[in-house]
Formats: structure tokens, C-alpha cells, sequence
């Protein structure tokens, strides 16, 4: 057996971030400790997508999250596995008196009806999964004894005996010594605070859109919208707001998200609930397939969606702190891939800090890792704010070939990365 690293790393967050890099360091012989703020370990959220490139991250993190993923990824029809999302368009606004849609006369499209699909770059394991049951496959895959839950971390200091190391300091009034420590701690991470101290850029900010998410059963669904509608994924697009749906649960459910926008939000609540009656009013110019899914929907919660502002920097060196996942590089929904760039966060990291051979090699590896992967993550937080604005017809506005040809050519930079030619790249950084 390889012999242990001669440093540790502390892991605050124990989501999916956390639990993927934990696995990556289990592998590398790495010795860690997860620190969770709640008293068990599980996700909030239903439906999450992950894109090739996510499925790619996860074979090179650990092949044995692969059987996992696939026990809880849910696919639609064959006929349909290239296609990441159907584009239709769900708002009435759009439409002449006669029902078709302004700018698709010639085809005779009406609401409702698919413009076009947005087909994968590159084939691969693609799906989606409900988020606490593929977290319960991952946590799996790390020892049972390598987490401690119910520590809520208030505070990182460099210890003052000579080691260099960081000491956590947590709510309940204890303290914890590593080596390092990796903030997986989520939007409002508090490691992200520690790290950028007063800066703008230290908390995220309110992208101006919220969400509604809710669930259908399948059998609904489909009585409703059809099988091919409600088992394969749809994007209505409309102003000031869109609408999606894909299967989950092996298709027992229907996902549903339906955005709409706003310029502020004051609720100091990021989730709040919600009736029927909120939600038809925000979709009531809107044609009866987005309307029937609308009253289909069980259990509404709103969702203020918040991103990250551009962090200078994603690691320190005194303490030794580095950010990953959301709480590097938050980013709103729009183009399915916040979760994916946490795996692959996972990958290069775990991967560079396999490389390290003492306490002093994390500074380097930290150096390596944020000048990888701190211009692709924040290029996703960008991009993925214009994609939501392009879906409710303020980026292109409303001509629907505009819009047509800039989502087409929006996904191959995420799905298409080559993440060993990435690791290669960060390794001669860290070896030089």
C-alpha cells in the first residue's frame, strides 16, 4: 500500500463538491477530513444535469462513481440521447392573432411547437439525477469515519506553533489543525468570506432571476403533454422568462424549473414557498402546455438565484485556504454545467495535491489549480447569466434565428474540454 501523505487537508462542505474531492484525495492516499454545518450529510434540490464532460471528470476522479451515477441518472428516448434540451417557444406574446409564431410564418410554427434542438457537441454519459440520492452513492465511495458533522466553521487561522498549518475554528466552540483547508462550503461559503475578507467580490450577488421548481408524476406528465414531451427535455423560451422540464427518478417524476425575473430581491430567505396562483400569474400570458404544467406542479418553492462575482483569486497562502466548486465560482442554472465544474474541480485538484510530496507543495498546487481552472469557471458564471437572458429575450431579443444560432454555438467550449490535456497543463505549472 502507498504510504500516506505527510500533510492533511480539511474539506468544509459536505455536498456534492466535498464528497467528490474526498474521494479524489481517498484515492491519492491522501488524509482528510470532511467538516459538515449540518447534522447529516444531504443535498437540498431535486433535479440536477450533468453534460459528456461531467460523466468524463467522474471516470478520471474515480471509475467507481460511474455504476453509482448510472443507478441514479435518468435518460429519455434513445432517439432523442444527443439532444440536451427541445426549444420551443411558451410565451402568447410571440404569436400573431392566427396562433403562429412572429418570424415563423413560413414554417407555420405555433406555440408550443419544437423550433429546434440543442444536440450534445460529443457523445457521452450524459443524464440527469436527483441530487441527495447521488450524493447517497458517492458518499459510498469515502469512509464512513472521515466526516464530522454539526460543525459550523466561524473562523481560519494559521497556527502559531511553528507548523504553518491552518487552524478551523467552529460554532460550537471547538478547533480543528490540518495542513489545509479546502472550501467546498457552497453560495454562501464562509471560507470564500475568510479568504476575500471585505471585498465586493467576498459575498454573491442576486442575478435578477428566480426559479420556481416543482415536480410532476410521469404518468401525469405524459396524460398531459404526451411521452415524447414529458420523457425527453423542453425548454420554453418567452419574455422575461422560461420554463424546463426533464425526467428523473428513473421517469417517475418530471423535473419542472420555470424562471421569471426581477431587479432585486430583499426576503433574506433564498428559498421561499409559493402558491399556484403566484406562479400562473407570472406565466398567464403564456399558451396551455406551460400553463397545464404550471398546475401540475407539487410542492413550489421559489428559488432567488445568486451568482459569484469574479474572485482575484481562488486560493491563499496564510492560512493556506483554496475555494472549489460554488464556493469559487457560483453560477446561476442557465447552462446546466455548475454541478459538472465541481467534478472537474474535483479531478484537477485531488489530482495535484496526488502530485504534492510535503506541506510546502500545496502552495504550489493551490498556484497550479486556481491558474487552470479560475478562467473556466468563470467564464461558465458569465456565460451562463447571458444564456438566461437569451432565453427570455434579452440578449438576441426575440428573433428566434438570432437566438437560434448563439444557443447553438453556446455549449461545445463546456461539453467538448479535454480535462487530462487541462491536468497536464496545471502539472507544469505546479513542476515549474
Amino acid at each position: 500500500m502507498t504510504t500516506a501523505k505527510p500533510f492533511n487537508i480539511a474539506i468544509i462542505g459536505g455536498g456534492i463538491s466535498g464528497i467528490a474531492l474526498a474521494i479524489g484525495l481517498h484515492r491519492h492516499n491522501v488524509p482528510f477530513t470532511v467538516y459538515e454545518s449540518a447534522s447529516n450529510l444531504g443535498e437540498i434540490g431535486a433535479g440536477l444535469g450533468f453534460g459528456p464532460n461531467s460523466a468524463r471528470a467522474m471516470r478520471l476522479l474515480s471509475p467507481d462513481i460511474i455504476p453509482g451515477y448510472e443507478r441514479c441518472a435518468t435518460i429519455g428516448w434513445e432517439s432523442h440521447r444527443l439532444d440536451w434540451f427541445t426549444v420551443r417557444v411558451g410565451d402568447h406574446r410571440k404569436a400573431g392573432p392566427d396562433g403562429v409564431l412572429k418570424g415563423k410564418e413560413k414554417e407555420g410554427l405555433k406555440v408550443g411547437d419544437p423550433i429546434f434542438d440543442i444536440r450534445y457537441t460529443c457523445d457521452g454519459l450524459v443524464g440527469g439525477v436527483h441530487r441527495a440520492h447521488f450524493l447517497d452513492e458517492l458518499l459510498k465511495l469515502i469512509p464512513e469515519d472521515s466526516s464530522k458533522l454539526g460543525k459550523r466553521l466561524q473562523n481560519i487561522t494559521s497556527a502559531t506553533d511553528g507548523s504553518e498549518d491552518v487552524v478551523l475554528h467552529f460554532a460550537d466552540g471547538t478547533t480543528a489543525q490540518h495542513s489545509a483547508v479546502v472550501g467546498c462550503d457552497g453560495i454562501k461559503s464562509k471560507t470564500r468570506q475568510i479568504l476575500l475578507g471585505e471585498a465586493q467580490e467576498a459575498k454573491a450577488v442576486f442575478s435578477g432571476k428566480y426559479a420556481y421548481r416543482g415536480l410532476v408524476p410521469m404518468e401525469k406528465a405524459v396524460e398531459m403533454l404526451g411521452e415524447e414531451v414529458a420523457w425527453n427535455s423542453q425548454l420554453f423560451m418567452g419574455y422575461h422568462g422560461h420554463l424546463l422540464t426533464y425526467p428523473i427518478e428513473k421517469g417517475k417524476t418530471m423535473n419542472v424549473v420555470g424562471f421569471s425575473s426581477c431587479e432585486t430581491w430583499t426576503d433574506p430567505h433564498w428559498v421561499v414557498h409559493t402558491t399556484k396562483e403566484k406562479m400562473l400569474e407570472d406565466f398567464g400570458t403564456w399558451g396551455p402546455m406551460v400553463t397545464d404544467i404550471v398546475e401540475a406542479m407539487e410542492k413550489r418553492d421559489i428559488w432567488a438565484l445568486f451568482n459569484d462575482l469574479p474572485a482575484p483569486t481562488y486560493y491563499g497562502k496564510s492560512p493556506r485556504i483554496c475555494l472549489m466548486g460554488d464556493a469559487a465560482h457560483a453560477t446561476t442554472p442557465h447552462q446546466g454545467s455548475g454541478a459538472g465544474m465541481c467534478i472537474e474541480d474535483s479531478y484537477i485538484l485531488s489530482s495535484l495535491i496526488g502530485e504534492a510530496k510535503s506541506v510546502q507543495d500545496l502552495d504550489k498546487v493551490f498556484r497550479a489549480y486556481d491558474e487552470v481552472r479560475r478562467p473556466r469557471t468563470q467564464k461558465l458564471v458569465k456565460t451562463s447569466r447571458e444564456a438566461g437572458m437569451l432565453y427570455e429575450f434579452e440578449l438576441e431579443g426575440d428573433d428566434l434565428d438570432a437566438i437560434e444560432k448563439n444557443f447553438k454555438g453556446r455549449m461545445g467550449w463546456i461539453w467538448d474540454e479535454d480535462l487530462e490535456q487541462e491536468l497536464e497543463k496545471a502539472l507544469a505549472i505546479f513542476r515549474g
